[in-house]
């Protein structure tokens, strides 16, 4: 669909509306400055002698008002008002106009303290220029107003396929993304109204969509406007916030739409092409994260970076954000090469595969991990390379710790004899009080860590990351097809809780406790609140076009009903960031470290780790 002409296109004006304008706007803009300035000198002229100018002085006035024009467009030259620098009639420009007007007033002053005299009679009055410019301020912004309002309006959404939309939140968001569906005449958004529940802003109006109401006020105002969206501009919104709306927006008959969370965006500037659906994601896992990006372009930009499990959910997210901040060179490891593939194509645009940075590796192969330490030597080193899902690890116990402890074994080995400066360990909150394969391991993962900061220069830390939305594996995904398939969605237990976040946020976390975590921590993410996963299931359930059934199949082994973040001997302090705490981890040697047996069974291997654990703990604990 095209949007609509506007009267002017029928006169060839188009070019001269443009805010930056071409060469033909700007030789018009000269023109009509000119004129206007020499006229406002005869007005100020007509004001100064009550409509009676003095036949001895008009020849005088006339003289004055082309030097003033010839003065203005000289000054207003100089300053750059006629070179494009500003959009025509913005805020800019207008301040640019005042001290062209100020200057060239000063200017025009002098002047006609020097012309000549009739007698004691001054030829041009000194108060002249001043009331000449009073008038000429006044009637050059109101052309440029003028021209702005037929611009905006001509910039406005005419597309007959128009969706009209009340925007929740009149803050920065609502106000950049109703600029931009105001200025995209192909738009398909047209914005009538705004909530927001801050009573300071009820006269508010944004490029003139007025505030009108509260949170409570939705549908009233919907209604009135006939609008079928709402879109929640509130880049900050946690999942609670967006829960709430997505509530009120369903009762009211609404679709909510979002704009992507201040993570997503990094700072930059909202469009139209930003707006989307809710996702479960935004319902669940979104939060506000405060990043100090100079620290962490301290310790990451210039430096040699290798992130192993460089394919996987976190580690690829990782990767795309270390990748923004520059380091010298980026490494991605993974014995998956077609996570590679993945990886490299979602960084750089393309997938040849014809880069040493990208390397195929097993941790568990201590001479290959070694070598590749040599040859790339890096000075920072990512670990989130491992084996997590929680019912496998408890039918194959052996894997879980050939990987995730001896695996990081090798790693801290590597990262200490080669010199790394840091060493970031990606832990999980199930190393929190644990009571599965996974935990185990990722318990005596984060003491191994530990341990290495005594025994080189580097910072050697852990960072404990929760249920990550989007993960292979997710909840989510699982239901998500549940449901696709036509049921039932399966639950472990009514009062099970889990914490969420989504994986963009989890890796910015990650990254800041990078920069902030000391020797020897774990360092544990703040996800919120925990979220009841049969309370997800029913959301996803009603949003589907058919009835659905809950089966309750009770909790699998090694799984805990509530999960917790910080173990019972553990108190955190958030010292640098207050969404990271950091909690001290008390060292564990290789020589205590459980040893994989050829005949033990998964069971055997089960024992061995809990006693692994559980007796270092307690060991700690007494000293």
């Amino acid at each position: 669909m095209t949007a609509k002409k506007t009267g002017f296109s029928g006169f060839g004006l188009d070019h001269l509306l443009q805010p930056a304008g071409s060469h033909a706007r700007r030789r018009l803009q000269v023109l009509t400055d000119a004129t206007a300035m020499a006229l406002s000198v005869m007005v100020a002229a007509a004001l100064r002698f009550d409509f009676a100018i003095p036949a001895s002085q008009t020849t005088e006035v006339l003289w004055y008002a082309a030097i003033s024009a010839v003065v203005f467009v000289a000054c207003g030259t100089a300053r750059g008002l006629y070179k494009g620098r500003w959009s025509f009639g913005s805020f800019e420009e207008v301040s640019a106009l005042v001290s062209v007007i100020a200057f060239s007033a000063a200017i025009l002053w002098a002047v006609a303290l020097v012309m000549p005299r009739d007698g004691a009679t001054r030829s041009i009055p000194l108060s002249l220029p001043l009331i000449a410019s009073t008038i000429m301020l006044a009637s050059s912004s109101g052309v440029r107003y003028l021209w702005r309002l037929v611009y905006e309006k001509r910039m406005r959404p005419q597309s007959e396929a128009l969706e009209r939309v009340v925007v929740i939140g009149a803050g920065e968001g609502g106000q950049q993304i109703i600029t931009a569906m105001v200025r995209n005449p192909a738009g398909r958004y047209l914005p009538v109204a705004l909530i927001d529940d801050d009573p300071r802003k009820r006269n508010l109006r944004i490029r003139q969509v007025p505030v009108m109401g509260t949170r409570e006020d939705l549908a009233a105002v919907a209604a009135r406007h006939d609008a079928k969206i709402a879109l929640l501009a509130i880049p900050t919104a946690d999942s609670a916030l967006i829960r709430i709306f997505a509530d009120l927006a369903r009762t009211s008959g609404l679709r909510l739409m979002v704009l992507p969370s201040a993570s997503e965006l990094y700072g930059a500037e909202v469009g139209t092409s930003d707006i989307r659906p809710v996702t479960h994601a935004d319902l669940l896992g979104r939060h506000e994260v405060d990043t100090d990006v100079d620290s962490i372009a301290g310790y990451v930009t210039g430096k040699r970076v290798l992130v192993t499990g460089a394919g996987g959910s976190i580690g690829s997210e990782l990767c795309r954000q270390l990748y923004r901040f520059a380091p010298a060179s980026l490494v991605l490891l993974d014995r998956d090469e077609s996570a590679l593939h993945a990886v490299q194509l979602s960084i750089e645009g393309r997938a040849l595969l014809d880069s040493r940075n990208l390397v195929v590796c097993d941790i568990r192969d201590r001479d290959r991990v070694d070598q590749i330490f040599a040859e790339h030597r890096p000075e920072v080193v990512f670990h989130a390379a491992a084996l997590k899902h929680l019912p496998l690890l408890e039918m194959h116990p052996a894997e879980g710790l050939k990987t995730n402890v001896w695996g990081t074994q090798v790693l801290v080995d590597a990262s200490l004899d080669h010199g790394v400066d840091r060493f970031v360990n990606i832990s999980t909150d199930k190393a929190a009080d644990p009571c599965s394969v996974l935990g185990y391991t990722k318990r005596l993962a984060e003491r191994l860590t530990a341990a290495a900061a005594n025994q080189g220069a580097g910072v050697f830390l852990s960072v404990r990351v929760g249920n990550v939305l989007g993960s292979r594996g997710s909840v989510l995904t699982a239901f998500a097809k549940q449901i696709e398939a036509g049921g039932p969605v399966t639950v472990t237990d009514r009062d099970v809780t889990r914490y969420f976040m989504t994986v963009e946020e989890a890796v910015q976390l990650v990254i800041q406790a990078g920069a902030v975590g000391r020797d020897g921590e774990a360092l544990v993410l703040d996800m919120g609140e925990p979220v009841k996963i049969d309370d997800v299931a029913k959301r996803l359930i009603a949003e589907a076009d058919r009835p659905i059934e809950i089966v309750y199949t009770g909790l699998r082994n090694g799984e805990k009903l509530h999960e917790v973040l910080f173990g019972a001997d553990e108190s955190g302090t958030s010292p640098s960031h207050h969404r990271i705490s950091h909690v001290a981890v008390p060292p564990l040697s290789v020589g205590q470290l459980p040893v994989p047996l050829p005949k033990a069974t998964d069971a055997e291997t089960v024992a061995m780790l809990r006693e692994a654990v559980v007796a270092q703990d307690l060991r700690s604990n007494a000293t």
